[in-house]
């Protein structure tokens, strides 16, 4: 199986749409893997003949009571495993959830619950198809740059030495939860923000290890080699890593700037590219890493500050956060399951850009602008963030909302959110009578003369749509 990336569908299932509402999402964004907190029945019972790949999990407040009993494993494995499989396609079970660094009196008998766990699947003849494993906090890890440097905090080594040795055993993976945004966040500006977001740095920008001379692009990479290094300090070389959550808060409170939802896009998109096209990590090139995104659905009950409730890909009525567009044999994780995107003028962007952009598309971009004018349904607001809103997404509606055609100099962005208003009905929106209004209507034919504009937006500024978006990479080719 190549690497995949999935979701965490999140701690709390009575803050999400119905079980069969959350199979029917996964199916629409062709999510083929899932990670359940627990083992809600009704989940797992949806979740039957789909064929998406299951992780589910004993809870932490379970695990005392199974890790002193054989027994008490045996039952929870016949009731939560065996009576769901095959029909749910359950491939691994996460025994506890960060038990080392939330539930320290629990760590003696996290090692012998997973045994016992494994020792029910195996009198069930379904210790192949399905792995047991335990997730870590990155914090487990001491000094994780320079990442050849790093080890597992030296407390928990009469329970990690027995861990890995029962995973390497068994064939299962170590899961680590890998939060560079946090990492960013208590840097306090050590960390740049765009080596936490994977975007590209400069080669005198990249982090070396010294003692490796490997050379590091983002936050991910660099922890999941200290995870690397934190095992061979052990002397254990062969226990891949498959991270269980990872992620970025879309909205945060004030002393969040960062979690914004430019950067929870920018971060997810480019966490997905990077696992999908087998980069790995400078230690392991070309072995990747497979994620679990954090998380399918915002959490508005969840406790805690503003970011801690917007994780999600998805509100709880289904409707995406934002807009990642995957290109290729299909469109997984695209969020867009209605189709209804939009351009619009991106918010604080330059004026006399704005107007430039503006008059290129009314102009040799061939848009019908005609609804700008003086009396048009769409000429109110005067001015020209709301003209160049209209126009660029205009034009993007007529350019089939191709990649690339929502960009203008940096100037626009795609929304899910219909920027019509009052009787001004956009390009592309579902109108008040239910029909959709199709772009390539208010867009003149290519040999037309004249765009209906005003003079003013006749200005040619050359070629805006030249910028492409980032392209994201076919998944489906590889999510197995």
């Amino acid at each position: 199986m190549g690497p995949f990336i999935g979701v965490n569908l999140g701690t709390d299932l009575s803050d999400m749409p119905s079980p069969t509402q959350v199979v029917a999402l996964l199916k629409a964004q062709n999510i083929r893997h899932v990670r359940l907190y627990d083992t809600d029945q009704a989940m797992l019972l949806a979740l039957a003949n789909s064929g998406i790949r299951v992780t589910v999990a004993v809870p932490n407040d379970q695990l005392l009571g199974i890790g002193q009993s054989n027994a008490t494993a045996a039952n929870w494995v016949a009731r939560n495993i065996i009576a769901h499989v095959p029909a749910t396609n359950i491939t691994a079970i996460a025994v506890g959830s960060e038990v080392l660094t939330t539930l320290q009196n629990a760590a003696p008998v996290l090692v012998s619950a997973m045994n016992f766990i494994h020792s029910a699947l195996v009198a069930s003849n379904l210790d192949g198809r399905i792995k047991v494993s335990t997730p870590h906090s990155s914090s487990i890890i001491i000094d994780s740059f320079p990442p050849s440097q790093a080890f597992f905090n030296r407390t928990w080594d009469p329970v990690m030495v027995p861990l890995l040795k029962f995973l390497q055993s068994t064939g299962s993976y170590i899961m680590l939860n890998v939060y560079p945004y946090y990492d960013y966040m208590q840097s306090n500006g050590v960390i740049p923000l765009d080596y936490a977001l994977f975007r590209p740095l400069p080669p005198n920008k990249e982090a070396v290890d010294s003692n490796t001379l490997l050379h590091y692009t983002n936050v991910f990479d660099a922890v999941v080699d200290a995870a690397y290094f934190s095992m061979s300090y052990l002397n254990f070389t062969n226990v891949p890593i498959v991270v269980t959550e990872s992620g970025w808060p879309s909205k945060g409170d004030s002393s969040e700037p960062d979690a914004t939802l430019e950067n929870a896009n920018t971060y997810n998109s480019n966490l997905i590219k990077h696992v999908l096209n087998n980069t790995g990590t400078p230690k392991h090139p070309g072995i990747a890493v497979s994620t679990y995104i954090y998380e399918l659905y915002n959490e508005d009950l969840r406790p805690g500050s503003v970011s801690e409730k917007n994780w999600g890909l998805f509100d709880a009525n289904g409707a995406p956060i934002y807009i990642l567009h995957l290109t290729g044999a299909g469109m997984v994780l695209a969020n867009d399951t209605t189709n209804q995107t939009f351009c619009v003028a991106k918010d604080g962007s330059d004026k006399k850009m704005l107007q430039a952009a503006l008059d290129w598309a009314c102009g040799p971009g061939k848009v019908d602008c005609s609804l700008l004018l003086q009396g048009q349904a769409c000429y109110e607001p005067d001015n020209v963030v709301a003209h160049a809103t209209y126009a660029f997404n205009a034009y993007y509606q007529k350019m089939v909302k191709a990649p690339g055609t929502c960009d203008f100099k940096g100037v626009a962005t795609v929304t899910t959110t219909d920027p019509s208003h009052g009787s001004c009905i956009f390009p592309g929106s579902i109108g008040r009578n239910g029909t959709s209004v199709n772009g390539t209507i208010l867009a003149p034919s290519s040999n037309s003369t004249s765009s209906g504009c005003p003079p003013k937006y006749f200005a040619d500024v050359g070629s805006i749509t030249s910028s492409v978006i980032v392209a994201f990479l076919l998944l489906m080719s590889v999510l197995l």
